[in-house]
């Protein structure tokens, strides 16, 4: 029998890393899973995906060249897909030297490592919509300017750029995605749309508490994460290495996304919701939109779930997640 690809990612606990595990297992990969030394993780995500105990697990300190060289020199992956990130945007505001030191140097060592090692290994970069900062233009593509405001998306256009020198310098097979908001139910709960759903639930079973929230004029592309990460999967697939933006082609206010929460819930927003200007940042983009156009033609990645499909979709795993402490499977 012929033994699957095998594959490894770091930052396997989270959103991106559970539905992307699952997403190769079903391809017969074998998946190692990169833990972070000295860190506690958990393993919820995965486990309510039902794959956690189908993968080999691994542990190394991502910032640590060596112990990056001796991850790699064990497990000969293949493909290699790093999502590991401090991802906040929020949070790098705040305290910008970790933001920019680990996810940085993360992706300095694997791709580092790569090269010493002489690995047969495809590299994908989990790079960020953030890197555009707000765009003259839209929608953003991959020729469009790239202007940051923020320390986690600087950190994120310095591992894209570094993706690029290897690529050129070194002929290394390494991607970047270029992945606009996609959310699901395994969503962080200090992301605003994982705060607005739950909260928004609880409210519709009787609690009496207030939704508060910053800006709501914001506007976003969002789409569906296990929809994106199939995209991660066929960068490493295409004949020749690439950077690809994945996006819907939608952009929606953050407030539209709000009142359809409340709407599939039977409630008015407006009898729930107050703005707090202790939420607003200290920089915001203010519109994001992507045009996946390369990825379609190039990839063939296809995504086909408009605006209130997906918020529906949303308050509906929400809802089950909720009430079973398990989740729905599509």
């Amino acid at each position: 029998m012929k033994q699957g690809k095998k594959s490894l990612i770091t930052g396997i606990t989270g959103q991106d890393g559970a539905y992307l595990a699952r997403f190769l297992l079903a391809r017969g990969h074998r998946v190692t899973g990169v833990l972070s030394k000295g860190h506690k993780h958990s393993l919820q995500r995965l486990k309510l995906l039902g794959v956690a105990e189908k993968i080999e697990w691994l542990t190394c300190d991502l910032k640590d060249p060596q112990g990056v060289g001796k991850l790699l020199s064990k497990a000969r992956p293949q493909e290699i897909y790093n999502l590991a990130a401090i991802s906040s945007v929020g949070l790098s505001f705040e305290a910008p030297y970790p933001s920019v030191y680990f996810n940085v140097l993360t992706i300095t060592a694997l791709l580092e490592a790569v090269r010493r090692l002489k690995l047969d290994a495809k590299i994908y970069q989990a790079s960020s919509s953030e890197m555009f900062g707000n765009a003259k233009k839209f929608p953003a593509n991959e020729n469009t300017l790239l202007n940051p405001i923020s320390p986690y998306a600087t950190s994120k256009l310095a591992g894209h750029m570094l993706v690029r020198n290897y690529r050129l310098a070194y002929k290394i097979f390494c991607c970047s995605g270029i992945l606009f908001n996609h959310e699901s139910v395994l969503r962080p709960d200090n992301f605003v749309t994982k705060k607005i759903l739950s909260t928004a639930i609880r409210i519709a079973h009787g609690s009496r508490e207030k939704l508060y929230l910053g800006n709501t004029a914001i506007k976003r592309d969002w789409g569906y994460a296990p929809e994106y990460v199939k995209a991660m999967w066929l960068m490493l697939q295409a004949p020749a290495p690439d950077d690809f933006v994945i996006a819907s082609g939608e952009t929606h206010s953050l407030q539209e996304f709000v009142e359809l929460v409340f709407e599939n819930l039977g409630l008015d927003s407006k009898k729930h919701v107050e703005t707090d200007k202790n939420f607003y940042r200290a920089m915001d983009i203010s519109m994001t939109l992507g045009d996946s156009t390369k990825a379609k033609k190039v990839l063939g990645w296809k995504y086909a779930m408009p605006f209130p499909k997906l918020v529906s979709t949303l308050v509906r795993d929400e809802v089950h997640y909720q009430k079973y402490g398990a989740i729905r499977d599509f």
